[in-house]
């Protein structure tokens, strides 16, 4: 795609959050699975669901855009997701003897923390180019996501410092 105006970027933009939340779509059932922590696991089944809804959101903002999300991967998302992966096994267990579980949930909540902050970086500048745009009822959808990212985020800390990384520092 040529970039040469703010909606070709906008789109751009676009595909990246929705390349984004599809790898989030498969890196989240894995951490769920790796964690013991009942709150944790709750947590991100919950963001799972939410990401649903995102992914489904921006297939509306394509939909009234008359464009069709491309399948280019995006690899800010594909680097963060690979680094919170390598702290669990490809069988989904935990590296025995090499983690303790309260660390790897302690790691976990630091991945997804991560993952939440990238994602609030680019809904926030895609609903400013929306605003811009003139796209007002796609702005309002796209903060709705930055407004869900923003929360998920605020939960994972209350979380990490309410108890995981207690468990963790012992």
């Amino acid at each position: 795609m040529k970039l040469d105006n703010l909606k070709q970027l906008y789109i751009h933009e676009l595909n990246d959050l929705y390349s984004a939340e599809n790898q989030i779509l498969e890196a989240l059932p894995k951490m769920v699975e790796a964690t013991d922590d009942s709150r944790l696991k709750n947590a991100f089944m919950k963001h799972l669901e939410l990401t649903k809804h995102q992914v489904r959101r921006l297939e509306e903002i394509f939909d009234q855009l008359g464009e069709k999300a491309e399948s280019s991967k995006c690899e800010g998302m594909k680097g963060i997701i690979k680094e919170g992966e390598s702290f669990i096994k490809k069988d989904k267990s935990f590296f025995r003897g090499d983690i303790d579980n309260d660390v790897l949930d302690a790691a976990l909540i630091a991945s997804a923390q991560r993952v939440e902050h990238y994602e609030i970086s680019g809904y926030g500048t895609a609903r400013t180019y929306a605003k811009h745009l003139g796209y007002t009822e796609q702005a309002s959808l796209l903060q709705q996501t930055l407004d869900e990212e923003s929360r998920t985020d605020r939960e994972l800390t209350e979380l990490a410092e309410s108890s995981v990384n207690i468990k963790a520092a012992k």
